[in-house]
């Protein structure tokens, strides 16, 4: 996609309603794109919407919702459809729904690593499936996946999280490269913590270790990362990785894997010391 590409594009977004989410959908709308937003709280979904329409820049921009779990194959595709119906199409598919349940992992039940692959994989797999055909019949689109820097390298007390991110960026890869043949590009992003009520709403629940490790590295703001995804789309980028720490963690991690986990052990290491001596 070239530079001022989403001017008058109709956008889908995914927990569109607040986060990073709701970022991308603010930096689009004040780009003259059409957004629809997708998200399960209906009164969350009307207070973003409201905040977009009085961003829009150009006449004839649209702003609707619909309420839907991504989780369930039947809600995504219904959300896929009213988008088509009301908006003539979609341009632009943006998977940013998801949550994260930490915890040692010999204390994480079943249900949370289900909940997890649920919705932050398999509720991008109902969206592409149900929009992806007629970005084929067009021979357009773009589909951008938020998976997490844990889905390029896995982090203490995020077994599942990871495991379900590591899946989104497997995924993609695939999508990318199978989708070239229909002229629809695909890219996924990878941020660090990022300042969102989802990173609220975890913080208390993390392992001691995990908080050790969290406060070692720098915490984006939403409008960053999605400022990150949109250049990076528009520089038609496979893979996005915000922030200086996420990309030296990923060079490390490609050159010198052995050496980071040992580099993460040896904090690790460190926290449980501190936590025993408080």
């Amino acid at each position: 996609m070239r530079k001022g590409c989403f001017h008058s594009r109709r956008a889908l977004i995914t927990g569109g309603s607040s986060g990073i989410g709701a970022a991308i959908a603010e930096q689009l709308a004040r780009q003259g794109a059409s957004i629809f937003l997708v998200a399960r709280h209906k009164e969350r979904l009307d207070q973003a919407a409201t905040a977009l329409r009085a961003l829009a820049t150009e006449t004839g921009q649209k702003v609707d919702v619909a309420v839907a779990d991504v989780s369930d194959p039947a809600q995504a595709a219904d959300a896929v459809k009213q988008c088509e119906q009301r908006f003539g199409g979609i341009d632009l598919l943006i998977n940013s729904a998801g949550i994260t349940l930490p915890g040692y992992v010999e204390d994480t039940h079943l249900d949370a690593f289900r909940a997890q692959m649920d919705t932050n994989f398999m509720g991008v797999v109902h969206m592409v499936r149900a929009a992806l055909p007629a970005m084929i019949a067009r021979r357009d689109g773009w589909i951008a996946n938020l998976s997490s820097v844990t889905g390029l390298k896995g982090v203490f007390g995020y077994a599942a999280y990871s495991a379900s991110k590591f899946a989104v960026v497997g995924y993609s890869e695939v999508l990318r490269s199978e989708l070239v043949r229909h002229n629809i590009g695909v890219t996924v992003i990878c941020p660090p913590d990022t300042r969102t009520p989802m990173l609220a709403g975890e913080t208390p629940h993390r392992p001691y270790e995990t908080a050790y490790l969290a406060a070692k590295g720098k915490v984006l703001e939403p409008d960053v990362v999605a400022r990150a995804l949109l250049r990076g789309i528009e520089k038609r980028k496979s893979l996005v990785v915000p922030g200086f720490d996420s990309k030296f963690l990923r060079f490390a991690n490609g050159i010198a894997p052995d050496t980071l986990d040992w580099m993460f052990d040896g904090m690790i290491r460190s926290a449980q010391k501190q936590k025993k001596g408080r």
